[in-house]
């Protein structure tokens, strides 16, 4: 079965509302809408964060330091098991993610 989807027309009923796109393997795909922040989190496993539209300020943490990324559509942010981050959008966005099944 094949499946189109309109990110652009995608909101949520709340910041981070989610549609699964797809689960291969244990490996899921969803796409995310969000006017607010997320919180400091650490994946248990590999995330890939492709902002499709929008603009999010991700903050992270490397070998102590934290760090800042601005984000705008297009971009992508892939954090490796341990990073420790934040998305703050800035307004609406869109966000497409791929990350190990049941991450935070």
């Amino acid at each position: 079965m094949a499946t189109v989807i309109r990110s652009s027309d995608f909101t949520a009923d709340k910041a981070w509302g989610a549609q699964q796109i797809a689960n291969m393997n244990g490996i899921t795909t969803r796409l995310h809408w969000t006017d607010q922040p997320y919180k400091w989190h650490v994946n248990e496993g590999e995330e890939v964060f492709v902002v499709l539209s929008g603009c999010v300020e991700m903050k992270y943490r490397q070998n102590g330091e934290e760090l800042t990324a601005l984000l705008n559509s297009g971009d992508i942010f892939y954090a490796s098991i341990g990073t420790e981050h934040i998305a703050q959008p800035h307004g609406e966005a869109r966000i497409l993610v791929v990350e190990t099944e049941g991450s935070v």
